[in-house]
């Protein structure tokens, strides 16, 4: 049976009937049209955000949780450009992304018309560049192409990154003919890869050694934590997270005694070190950008490594491509099973556990290693945590832990400053939980006035803002690497939250500089339904937990790494990260 519908109309009723339960973004002349088919849908909300480019971050996040597509909508213009920086985020990150945006009517194309971005006599050719930023990129210029072009960019999405749709206003108003039938998730598209695991399944069975496991995202875009566990397991393998994958190993229950920590320029030595006694690495759902393997080469180079993901790391190895890893991780692990089990594997007794030790500090205002260790003793189990970039980024990922069965996300693709405020958000939208935006006051310069998007929507998201009045890792550049005579970095100090509940009435909003008042807020505000915010006096002179930071040699303040080489016993359960160790 057959139905007539409008573009838009078709658009959002397919969205809808594959689950899609959030549209974000921001309303324009050019993209009115997809929000007023929004409005007559009760099973589809439109969210309206202060900034597309936290538009774009809200389906990032939203998508990444697990939530179901992440979907952001934009006008033409300078609106459409507000979108790239968000959307090359969740390129480099491979997060399924659909982002709809609105154009100038094609009747207009190349004839001057407002935001003519129609590529067409001079204008400005959006196809071209979205198409840098995006796994798919369409220019619906006739409505009945709209029937085939929303399933093959839904199927480009979900193989990994952002797929745009470019939408004419006259486009968006006409009227198609769209089969009944179809129930919006049949999205056509090139068929699943999933190769032969055996070359990973012969390294794994002959391993004579330790197997060291390093985690990314994939596991956590493929929902294949259970089988990672299933397989960790069998080997009796210790597992290290890339930054940007966190939660995907040892969450409780779940070989939390073989956790290692993160890898990498935030990470623990102590991932080095396992790597370094090991027979096999095993790298499951990441490529190991720069960020994720710094300090890693050397043991990685003298050891056996294979990969099994969606596409090869950047380092040799032998790789097995794979679209689904939890069909391959369990297809691995029924090999391994049984008479295929390997049967010379060697089992360390104890996990070692280690943190970089940045050089003591001891100005006004909270130390991020203090502040962290207020955090991992008030988060309860169940809450979600999203981090920004920068010093605060780089210790939360070092010393804070995820809770039980709650998602750490940051976003390491691009490293927007930002990317929380948006992110968490859709996040506590698409998973209706407690989420924890943490992030440095640079960020909240940049895109926190979605705090009000929070308010307007009455999360329940908590924002910590870690308030230095400066971007404080380029403070460090400065004093590291050109004599600290100068700074361009550091702000005009602020009170961000006495600032923000004069704005927000009703926002609990307040400014702390000492641990135990931060504490007490802490418990005052997750004892709250809605959103707050609790802004942290830090100092922009304290060296954070970041290797190329802690290994300069240019200021008389620095200190070399640091380990502490402490064993614990392997069933402990308690906590995926390394432990705080006392200063």
């Amino acid at each position: 049976m057959s139905r007539i519908a409008s573009v838009v109309d078709f658009i959002v009723a397919r969205l809808a009937a594959m689950g899609v339960g959030h549209i974000f973004g921001v309303d324009g002349a050019n993209i009115e049209d997809l929000y007023d088919a929004a409005y007559f849908r009760p099973d589809i909300t439109a969210v309206l955000a202060k900034h597309e480019f936290s538009a774009a971050t809200m389906a990032d996040g939203y998508s990444r949780s697990g939530a179901g597509l992440g979907v952001v909508a934009a006008t033409s213009g300078g609106g459409a450009l507000n979108l790239v920086a968000g959307l090359g985020e969740s390129l480099a990150s491979r997060v399924p992304v659909l982002a709809l945006v609105g154009q100038a009517p094609s009747t207009l194309d190349g004839r001057g018309s407002f935001q003519d971005t129609s590529g067409h006599n001079g204008a400005l050719d959006a196809q071209a560049l979205f198409s840098a930023v995006s796994v798919f990129c369409e220019r619906v210029t006739d409505p009945k192409d709209i029937v085939a072009a929303l399933p093959r960019a839904i199927a480009a999405a979900r193989s990994g990154g952002p797929a745009v749709l470019l939408l004419p206003k006259d486009v968006q108003q006409a009227f198609v003919t769209a089969s009944s039938s179809r129930n919006g998730d049949d999205a056509g598209g090139d068929p699943v890869v999933i190769s032969d695991p055996h070359p990973v399944i012969h390294a794994l069975r002959n391993a004579q050694g330790p197997v060291t496991i390093i985690a990314g995202e994939q596991v956590a875009r493929d929902d294949a934590r259970t089988d990672l566990e299933k397989l960790r397991a069998l080997l009796r393998a210790r597992v290290a997270c890339v930054p940007d994958a966190k939660d995907v190993s040892g969450t409780s229950g779940l070989g939390l005694s073989s956790a290692l920590g993160v890898a990498g320029i935030m990470g623990h030595p102590s991932v080095a070190e396992a790597l370094a006694g090991s027979a096999v690495c095993l790298v499951v759902g990441t490529r190991l950008t720069m960020t994720a393997r710094a300090g890693l080469e050397a043991a990685l180079s003298s050891i056996r490594t294979v990969s099994i993901g969606s596409a090869p790391p950047y380092v040799p190895c032998t790789h097995v491509q794979t679209a689904d890893l939890r069909v391959s991780l369990q297809s691995i692990c029924r090999e391994l099973s049984g008479a295929g089990r390997p049967r010379r594997l060697r089992v360390p007794e104890t996990v070692p556990r280690t943190e970089l030790t940045p050089p003591p500090y001891t100005g006004p205002g909270v130390r991020y290693r203090d502040a962290m260790a207020v955090l991992d003793r008030a988060l309860p189990a169940g809450t979600d945590i999203v981090v920004d970039a920068g010093n605060t980024g780089a210790a939360a990922i070092h010393y804070l832990a995820p809770r039980r069965d709650g998602r750490f996300l940051v976003a390491l693709g691009m490293g927007g400053m930002g990317y929380s405020f948006g992110a968490g958000i859709g996040m506590a939208l698409g998973r209706g939980r407690r989420t924890v935006v943490i992030a440095g006051d640079g960020a909240f310069f940049m895109h926190g006035m979605e705090i009000h998007t929070a308010v307007q929507y009455r999360l329940p998201v908590l924002f910590v803002l870690l308030n230095n009045n400066a971007h404080a890792m380029c403070v460090t550049r400065e004093q590291l690497f050109y004599e600290g005579f100068y700074s361009y970095n550091r702000f005009t100090p602020s009170y961000l939250g006495a600032g923000l509940a004069s704005m927000f009435p009703g926002l609990n909003a307040i400014d702390v500089d000492d641990a135990d008042t931060f504490d007490a807020a802490l418990a005052s505000a997750l004892d709250r339904a809605g959103p707050s915010v609790i802004s942290v006096e830090c100092a922009a002179d304290e060296i954070p937990p970041f290797a190329p930071f802690l290994s300069a040699d240019a200021s008389p303040k620095n200190t070399a790494p640091v380990s502490h080489n402490g064993k614990i016993p392997t069933d402990e359960e308690d906590q995926l990260d390394v432990a705080a160790s006392p200063r």
